[in-house]
């Protein structure tokens, strides 16, 4: 698996989402466009974006969570954006994870398009063991984010989005071709901003990272493509460090 940079696009406005992703989305590759920005711009802004950045992947960051159906129907709708990836909730169950897995399957098979990977929220960077207590979790975090990505991989999803703090764990529970998407990834020297548990690139992938999810870093880089270079750069000597 060639490990990617998706840049994530932090913006719910359409022209500045466009401009970023034809600079810094094309220097990566890849571009991360999120819940806000959908729930603004709709299919048709997620298009506008994606037809001047021809080759650049993206990953749909859409936190689905629903009943099986609904979030069965939501998947379906989104195949034809063509993304590499998309999210939902792990909490939703394994039913409503099977149907979305079988949903993207099917939709994929009848446009004759790639399918798009699945990938799991277990348990959000902004809950901790007192969050999950109040809302009848006694079960620690840590615990709890085992548990979901277990149930994903069980339920026919690819893989997960995880804290830079999770990526190993859920390496070793879930084995070598489960998918993990790590955001909070900060290059060394890097201001974290409203990241609290961040990592490098060279670590995450070290770690055991599919994926690496970085914005503000290289969109507001002065050199956004010498900025992707020397990450990719960063991340190769870690694999080839690891072979």
């Amino acid at each position: 698996m060639t490990t990617k940079i998706f840049c994530a696009i932090d913006t719910a406005d359409l022209d500045a989402a466009t401009t970023i992703a034809k600079t810094a989305g094309v220097a990566t590759g890849a571009i991360k466009l999120g819940l806000t920005f959908f729930n603004r711009n709709g299919p048709q802004g997620v298009e506008t974006v994606m037809k001047d950045v021809p080759g650049v992947d993206l990953f749909l960051d859409l936190k689905c969570h629903d009943i099986p159906m609904q979030v069965a129907g939501a998947i379906r709708e989104v195949v034809r954006l063509s993304p590499k990836f998309v999210t939902l909730h792990a909490s939703g169950g394994g039913e409503m994870m099977k149907q979305a897995a079988n949903s993207a399957a099917e939709e994929s098979s009848r446009l004759g398009v790639e399918r798009p990977k699945l990938l799991a929220i277990t348990v959000l960077t902004s809950l901790d063991d007192a969050v999950l207590s109040n809302v009848g979790q006694a079960t620690p975090a840590a615990d709890q984010v085992i548990r979901l990505a277990k149930l994903a991989q069980e339920s026919g999803v690819d893989g997960v989005v995880c804290s830079p703090k999770e990526v190993a764990m859920i390496r070793d529970a879930c084995g070598p071709d489960f998918v993990i998407m790590v955001p909070g990834i900060r290059p060394d020297g890097a201001a974290t901003h409203d990241q609290a548990r961040v990592m490098t690139p060279s670590d995450a992938v070290s770690a055991g990272a599919s994926h690496l999810v970085i914005g503000r870093p290289i969109t507001q880089a002065d050199d956004p493509q010498a900025t992707a270079s020397a990450l990719y750069a960063d991340i190769a000597q870690a694999q080839n460090a690891a072979a």
